[in-house]
């Protein structure tokens, strides 16, 4: 009877302790979705796309291929999407 009794104990407590783990691992998760949450409200609405400077002529092959590069790396990064990726692209073309 004894050693069903430290059995018993035994599983309680190995239980106990794994409940407890686990409880402490949910809870740090949870904070951290939340942090990565607000994170992402901040970033919701990203800044409109720097627009390109005036210039007096057309702007060469190698400045639209330049524009466009950026262009890629700004939608890449999620800043813009692929809708606004691609009006900026038939702007930067058709100019």
């Amino acid at each position: 009877m004894p050693g069903l009794l430290r059995g018993v104990a035994r599983t309680a407590v190995v239980a106990g302790t794994a409940t407890a783990v686990s409880n402490r691992v949910s809870r740090r998760q949870a904070g951290r979705w939340a942090q990565q949450d607000a994170q992402q409200v901040v970033y919701a609405e990203p800044a409109p796309p720097p627009q390109a400077p005036a210039q007096t002529g057309a702007p060469s092959m190698e400045e639209k291929l330049e524009q466009l590069q950026q262009l890629a790396a700004l939608k890449d990064k999620g800043v813009l999407t692929e809708q606004e990726f691609a009006a900026q692209k038939a702007r930067i073309l058709g100019g």
